[in-house]
């Protein structure tokens, strides 16, 4: 998901002993790359991620999660599932800093 939108920013701190969560809807996603093939070693995020109430969530969109975390085999072989924890801390910010744009300038939506 990363890769497509410019605007989502990953964590990337060092990874922690808990497995990613995937939800329904992301459920066999890579996590770096959005590839459904050969999912091969298992996505580790770090504690922080894995605190309180982010406990359990999808990586990916933050819903429920209900499967484990995979990094695709091409990820896996250039090292991506080394580069620190998956999980997205921000979505999709441009939309709010238009949202905020709007209100401060008085533009009211068509």
């Amino acid at each position: 998901m990363a890769k497509h939108n410019p605007d989502l920013i990953m964590c990337f701190r060092q990874t922690g002993i808990a497995v990613g969560k995937l939800c329904e809807r992301c459920d066999g996603k890579c996590v770096f790359c959005d590839s459904y093939v050969r999912p091969t070693t298992v996505a580790r995020v770090c504690d922080e991620c894995n605190y309180g109430s982010n406990a359990g969530k999808c990586v990916i969109c933050g819903g429920v999660g209900v499967a484990d975390a995979y990094y695709c085999k091409e990820c896996t072989m250039l090292e991506k599932d080394r580069d620190g924890c998956p999980k997205i801390v921000n979505i999709g910010t441009s939309k709010t800093d238009l949202f905020y744009e709007k209100k401060k300038y008085g533009m009211k939506d068509r």
